[in-house]
């Protein structure tokens, strides 16, 4: 699949140019035969011999950017100054700040804020814990915790390395539901010491948001902390993908005119979120759901399933799904399917697989930066073809529902996440999309949508109140 040239890897490069001729010109073409594209061009000086232009471009990779970089360098007359890379200068000490609510400006705020009238605060909580909701930032914050175990389509980078996308998510969380989160990077991907590390932080934050830990570690990881602490444990790779599909599916249906207990579905991925996407889907009502993995279509019966725990994920797998026990491979299992749905690897299917799926077929190829088809492809005989990239329709992106789920549950002071919260998500997420724009090419609202997060915040905040108590665990 071609790749588009990307904000991404946007460059602004510096060039001193002859103030006469054909100079500016040859610049945007050197850029554009290259393959790249001049998305902004800034007269900084000027002379009567020479211009000063900043050339700000966009290119497909690092490697492609650097091309460029020496293609400029090559037009004649052209004499190159400083190459910034601006998201590296975006993310250049960090992306967020904590700042104070109030200023400290004599002798009395500081009194106040600190010692000695902070005493009169911490023996208020000591006698009542239940006022540190009230009296701290606890009420509003959430830890966004990692072991850097399984970063983005990264892999395994470690902790230090996963620091850039944890406080991204923290300041996604600011701009969308105006909570303060702090990224904490674990040194240790041992199961037993992250669950203890969490429980030792937890008393300062009123949510917990597990990210980028591998599979099936964070099965077990987020099974104990929800078991031992008493504020929402919530794996975001799990559940936020979830509800984010089950939203776009519910749409995708009612443009293609289908039901969901009548469709069959077919999954490539039994990781983390697979796993979740699956539970979700089954709780909404899905009858039919074949899922594959590296080996093929998961069955009760594989060899490798006889002698595994009863208790793995792959196990429920297929103890929970494929009603009709089909055998053999993804390509197998995909034709005459009504849904495909893909969080597993590049390029497993093609046009042809595609083409053989049901009438109406809805393909979610959501591998990033390569989905499992060809979007341009699958969209030559699907009727809706949503991935997880900002560069075609119908993105699946995490960031639509996380922010409004723990708006959702904190303002309700939540003590857990369970099924119908999710649900509920999913549902106000879908609402958002209006009939009269609901179209095979917008089943899913934009991330700068301002009415997201509002809304499924307050479907959060109903159904956390009315089924707490009761609910059915995650």
């Amino acid at each position: 699949m071609a790749t588009a040239p990307s904000v991404s890897y946007s460059m602004t490069i510096r060039l001193e140019v002859p103030a006469s001729g054909a100079s500016v010109s040859q610049l945007t073409t050197a850029v554009e035969s290259s393959g790249g594209t001049v998305t902004g061009l800034d007269v900084t000086a000027s002379g009567h011999e020479k211009l000063r232009i900043d050339v700000t471009i966009a290119a497909t990779s690092t490697g492609h950017a650097e091309e460029i970089v020496e293609k400029l360098r090559g037009v004649e007359g052209v004499s190159l100054g400083k190459v910034s890379d601006r998201t590296f200068l975006m993310h250049l000490g960090g992306k967020i700040e904590m700042a104070s609510k109030h200023p400290i400006r004599n002798r009395d705020d500081l009194s106040m804020i600190y010692t000695p009238g902070v005493a009169r605060v911490c023996m208020a909580i000591a006698e009542n814990p239940e006022d540190a909701r009230r009296l701290t930032i606890k009420r509003n914050s959430v830890a966004v915790v990692t072991d850097g175990s399984a970063v983005l389509g990264l892999g395994n980078i470690g902790p230090k390395a996963a620091l850039p996308v944890m406080e991204g998510k923290a300041a996604l969380f600011k701009r969308f539901a105006g909570i303060d989160a702090w990224p904490l990077c674990l040194d240790t991907q041992d199961t037993d010491a992250i669950v203890e590390v969490v429980k030792a932080i937890a008393p300062g934050f009123a949510g917990i948001n597990l990210e980028d830990i591998s599979a099936p570690r964070c099965f077990e990881i987020e099974a104990r902390l929800r078991e031992a602490l008493d504020i929402p444990v919530f794996h975001d790779d799990q559940h936020g993908t979830a509800i984010v599909v089950l939203a776009a599916l519910t749409n995708a249906l009612r443009v293609t005119g289908k039901a969901i207990e009548n469709i069959r579905v077919v999954m490539s991925g039994a990781g983390a979120a697979g796993t979740a996407i699956l539970k979700l889907l089954l709780a909404a009502g899905v009858k039919n759901a074949v899922v594959a993995d590296i080996h093929g279509v998961v069955h009760a019966g594989r060899a490798d399933l006889v002698d595994a725990p009863a208790d793995s994920p792959l196990c429920w797998i297929g103890d929970h799904t494929n009603p009709e026990n089909l055998t053999g491979t993804l390509k197998e299992a995909v034709r005459g399917a009504d849904v495909f749905i893909g969080v597993s690897a590049p390029n497993v299917l093609d046009g042809d697989d595609i083409a053989a799926m049901a009438d109406g077929a809805i393909v979610f190829a959501l591998a990033n930066p390569d989905p499992e088809v060809d979007p341009g492809v699958a969209r030559q005989t699907a009727a809706v073809v949503a991935t997880g990239r900002s560069d075609f329709p119908n993105q699946i992106n995490n960031v639509l529902v996380f922010p409004g789920v723990f708006r959702g549950l904190l303002d309700a002071q939540s003590r857990a996440v369970n099924t119908e919260m999710m649900l509920a998500a999913a549902q106000a997420l879908a609402d958002v999309v209006t009939e009269d724009e609901l179209n095979p090419n917008y089943i899913i609202p934009s991330v700068f949508n301002d009415k997201v997060a509002g809304a499924v915040a307050g479907a959060v905040r109903e159904a956390a109140k009315s089924t707490e108590a009761s609910a059915t665990a995650v």
